[in-house]
C-alpha cells in the first residue's frame, strides 16, 4: 500500500521511524517532506489520498492533535491520534481512517512503530453497524460542505 508520509517540525525526529517501519512493512513510503505549520503537513497528505497518490497517510506534529484537527476540515479525510495499537486499528477496523495521527513528543519510538504497523495491517471491518455510521459522518461532510 501507498502510505503518504508527512511532517511538520516537531515531527522531525519521527520522520525516519514512520518511513523506515512502513518500508520493512512491506509498503510503500510516499514521503511529502517537512513544513513548519501543521496545517499545511495535514493538507498535503490528505491532498496525496484524494489525488489517488495513497491510500493512507501517517503524520506527525508535536501532540497529534493539530494534525488530526487540520486533517479532519478535508472532505473525505478521516483521521485519528492514535498512540497506542488498539485506537491504531480500530481506527481502521471500525471508522475506515485513512490518516494516523502521531505525537513525537508524547510517543517514543518503539510505540510509533508499533502503532504505525497496526494502523497499516488493518482493515475496515464493513460490518452493518460500521457502514451505517460511516454513512451518517459522509452525510455530515456532505451537509457541511454545502454550507448546512
Amino acid at each position: 500500500m501507498k502510505v503518504a508520509c508527512a511532517f511538520d517540525h516537531a515531527g522531525v525526529p519521527f520522520r525516519d521511524v514512520v518511513i523506515d517501519t512502513l518500508r520493512a512493512a512491506g509498503h510503500e513510503p510516499v514521503d511529502l517532506g517537512v513544513d513548519d505549520d501543521y496545517p499545511d503537513t495535514a493538507r498535503k497528505a490528505g491532498l496525496a489520498i484524494r489525488e489517488g497518490a495513497a491510500e493512507r497517510a501517517v503524520i506527525v506534529c508535536g501532540s497529534g492533535a493539530g494534525v488530526a484537527v487540520a486533517a479532519s476540515k478535508m472532505v473525505g479525510i478521516r483521521a485519528a491520534v492514535a498512540h497506542e495499537t488498539y485506537t491504531g486499528a480500530q481506527c481502521v477496523a471500525h471508522d475506515d481512517c485513512n490518516v494516523l495521527c502521531l505525537g513525537s513528543r508524547v510517543i517514543g519510538p518503539e510505540i510509533a512503530r508499533d502503532v504505525v504497523r497496526t494502523f497499516v495491517g488493518a482493515t475496515f471491518s464493513g460490518e452493518e453497524r460500521h457502514v451505517r455510521r460511516l454513512s451518517k459522518i459522509q452525510q455530515i461532510e456532505r451537509e457541511e460542505s454545502q454550507g448546512s
